[in-house]
């Protein structure tokens, strides 16, 4: 019964990922039907995850209550299974009782455990990962990530592919610095690396319910289990809701909430103890009012307030009131998913070979509104449809040697369609003080096209001097093939002539780029000396050239023309120093890296206050520089304190054509020497402490304490001080028992999060004219949660 329940449930999730359509609202409506009743149908009893108590043993800074010392994390970062403590890589790594504990179930919350690390996050595709102040350039798609994120050792192409809830999560891993001679794709900034739990051949089955404040609620089953001695398979189900927490007083409604759900099924085939493939098929669909922008400031000139009155509009000017006044809201619609394949092949010769196939999707269609309650702006935004294909092959050395290696091919396609929009409403011209008819009722409509080909070959050897010397090197040269078109259609409205046609040409007339190529042949490199100075304390020196390649911009370009869309490589030379430590008999663990990172040529995504566009650039040449601390130490017997932090000088080395803030106008603003990164702060700090006791033979009571602090940090590329985010703080506790009875394991547990209820920030927007939104954090939320594993 298990196996048919098992393979049952497989088939229909794999079904789901094969039959996506294209993303017309109808066909995308029906998918997401079907996954729905999919979660909400699943019998309890054929759905479950393992506890973390029965799951390979890679928890992060956790305690093993028998030894009473911090647990070794395993990590395959190298391509081979080695403990964290013995890479001479600057990384942190969660497990999912970290995630759990501290309720991070969205990717946006992981700042809130990692040193260095920034999630700008508006919706799904204005979203983006930094580490050490580098990263922040959202909403481009013609840009790739500073940060590579990948899901099961495949490349995520597109930063906002990642915005989806951790479902059955083993392990992430965060590593600092420029990566590439390893990793699929060259990037400059990190890698984040998530790892989800394989098919067991032994049967673990759960279901998890989660409720809270502001309509919270989350259902979670997994299903796990072997149809025979060689094979065994393992489907994830979720289903999460929340109803918003910022009051739209036009209608009374909540926004900033909504639904999210996704399914994943794996199939792992073990024929033999030389050979491994495991296949993975997933799903996910977000159906909500995220990206709700908060009004923060008119800047020095009042302008947008003064526009606002003309037309009749009230906006709320206060933001911690967490509400807006909106006439027509916002909506995201997204639905993702993929197939991937990867085989494991031990030669006979102790050779590994490596095979990684996968095709993934991701389709984006949003609606915006301009933040009244009056028809100025109906709709406005861009939809994605993005599709890639990876191939990585990789073969590696025996271990044992004196010089042991990886190397490998990759290649990267990917193939993406975007749609610009603006559709205004009859009060556009009095709002803009534009000729009578050259905006109003007028509708624009533009379209993007990118192809990308990407070939590379890396590889990376590590030679073993002596007992207690490593020097390990790598190589990686990526040559990258770019062609897109950019064309916007005549606009669409009310024949006008003279100065309102000029104006509305101006503004929304019709274009077309022709073929714009790129072509980019990107190095990157690695030279790391390591010294065991005992069997508990490494020290390593690393040297890393990284290099992402340029990007063309899918909107239509302002004065500048054609030659504006293309955006040079971004290249990063990085230092780094660090130790890792185990003490006091491994009942603590100090790691401490410095770094020094220049980078040329940075990428951004800046904003045009004269078009009202954003557009892509190289943000001149950056420094950053700082110290990184990551430590856990065993009080007593269940009993965990952490503390990681950063501090982080990071400022413009030169960039003397930065565009100019509200309250400095002018064609350009010199940002040289300046701290002005966008979200990129000073300081940051995390604090946690962890607590379990056995309270009978069954029973056992823990707690979790988290504290974050984040520095204070600009939100534009402008580096207005009227878009500063100020500092916060944010203190996450929950507390639980754990019981087992006979084959049952429960787990009750009540959390809250934000417990001091802070307002804070996540991120700045530019809006017309030199006017600023924001992205409000999530308020006090109080849940409990429910599991069972049996």
């Amino acid at each position: 019964m298990q196996q048919k329940k098992l393979a049952a449930a497989i088939a229909a999730a794999y079904g789901l990922v094969f039959a996506h359509a294209a993303p017309a609202r109808a066909e995308v409506a029906a998918v997401a039907a079907v996954a729905e009743a999919a979660v909400t149908a699943a019998p309890a009893d054929a759905s479950g995850a393992a506890d973390s108590s029965a799951s390979l043993p890679v928890a992060a800074a956790a305690i093993d209550a028998s030894q009473e010392v911090v647990a070794r994390v395993t990590v395959s970062t190298r391509r081979r299974n080695e403990t964290s403590q013995s890479v001479p890589t600057t990384m942190s790594v969660l497990d999912a009782n970290t995630l759990e504990s501290n309720r991070v179930y969205r990717v946006q919350d992981l700042q809130q455990l990692l040193p260095s690390t920034t999630v700008n996050y508006v919706h799904a595709r204005q979203m983006s990962f930094a580490v050490r102040g580098l990263g922040n350039n959202p909403a481009s798609d013609g840009l790739e990530g500073s940060v590579g994120v990948y899901l099961d050792n495949v490349y995520l192409a597109r930063p906002g592919m990642a915005a989806f809830d951790t479902l059955d999560i083993q392990q992430l891993e965060l590593l600092r610095g420029p990566q590439g001679t390893l990793f699929g794709k060259n990037t400059t900034a990190g890698v984040l690396n998530i790892t989800s739990k394989q098919p067991t051949f032994r049967t673990e089955n759960s279901a998890q319910l989660s409720i809270g404040q502001q309509g919270y609620a989350q259902g979670k089953a997994v299903l796990s289990g072997a149809f025979s001695d060689t094979a065994a398979g393992r489907v994830s189900l979720y289903k999460t809701h929340e109803d918003g927490y910022i009051t739209n007083i036009h209608n009374g409604d909540k926004v900033q909430g909504g639904d999210r759900q996704g399914v994943r099924a794996q199939l792992l085939l073990e024929p033999n103890n030389q050979l491994s493939a495991r296949l993975i098929a997933d799903y996910n669909v977000e159906d909500s009012n995220n990206g709700t922008l908060v009004f923060y400031s008119a800047g020095p000139s009042g302008r947008f307030l003064t526009q606002a009155a003309a037309v009749g509009g009230h906006p709320v000017t206060d933001p911690t009131l967490r509400q807006v006044n909106l006439d027509a809201g916002s909506h995201v619609g997204v639905h993702q998913g993929g197939v991937s394949g990867e085989v494991n092949w031990k030669l006979d010769n102790g050779y590994k070979f490596t095979s990684i196939s996968a095709y993934r999707f991701w389709n984006f269609m949003p609606r915006n509104d301009d933040g009244l309650e009056v028809p100025v702006v109906l709709n406005v935004g861009a939809s994605t449809r993005h599709r890639q294909f990876t191939q990585e092959f990789r073969l590696a050395t025996p271990l044992g040697r004196e010089v042991e290696s990886v190397l490998g091919a990759y290649y990267y396609y990917q193939n993406l369609d975007n749609t610009s929009f603006t559709v205004n409403g009859p009060l556009a011209d009095r709002f803009n003080a534009t000729p009578a008819g050259a905006w109003s009722t007028v509708s624009s409509y533009g379209d993007g096209h990118l192809r990308v080909n990407s070939y590379a070959l890396f590889a990376q050897s590590i030679w073993h001097l002596q007992p207690d010397w490593d020097l390990t090197g790598g190589l990686r040269a990526t040559y990258e093939d770019k062609l897109a078109r950019v064309t916007r259609d005549t606009p669409a409205g009310a024949a006008v002539s003279g100065a309102a046609l000029a104006s509305r040409n101006a503004r929304y007339g019709a274009y077309n780029s022709g073929d714009v190529r790129l072509n980019n042949l990107s190095p990157s490199a690695l030279l790391t000396l390591a010294y065991k100075l005992d069997t508990d304390v490494l020290a390593f020196g690393s040297v890393s050239h990284g290099e992402k390649s340029g990007g063309i911009n899918l909107s239509v370009p302002g004065a500048a023309g054609v030659s504006s869309l293309k955006v040079d490589n971004e290249k990063a030379n990085n230092l780094e120093l660090g130790i890792k430590s185990n003490l006091l008999g491994r009942r603590a663990q100090v790691n401490a890296s410095l770094f020094w990172n220049e980078v040329h040529g940075y990428q951004n995504n800046a904003y045009d206050p004269v078009s009202a566009t954003s557009y892509l650039t190289n943000a001149g040449d950056v420094r950053s520089r700082g110290l990184e601390l990551d430590t856990s130490l065993v009080v007593a017997r269940g009993f965990t304190l952490g503390a990681n932090g950063s501090y982080n000088d990071v400022r413009y080395s030169e960039y003397k054509n930065a565009p100019c803030p509200a309250e400095r106008p002018g064609p350009s603003c010199d940002l040289s020497g300046r701290a002005a990164l966008v979200n990129a702060p000073r300081w940051i700090g995390n604090l946690s402490a962890q607590y379990a006791h056995a309270l009978a033979a069954n029973i056992e009571a823990y707690g979790n304490v988290n504290y974050a602090y984040r520095g204070a940090t600009y939100g534009t590329l402008d580096a207005s001080e009227y878009a500063r985010i100020p500092a916060y703080s944010l203190t996450n506790v929950s507390a639980g028992v754990k019981l087992r009875n006979g084959p049952t394991r429960w787990d009750i547990s009540l959390w809250a999060k934000n417990v001091f209820d802070k307002q804070y920030y996540t991120s700045m927007w530019n809006t017309s004219p030199n006017a600023y939104n924001t992205v409000i954090g999530t308020p006090r939320q109080v849940g409990l949660t429910a599991r069972a594993d049996f």
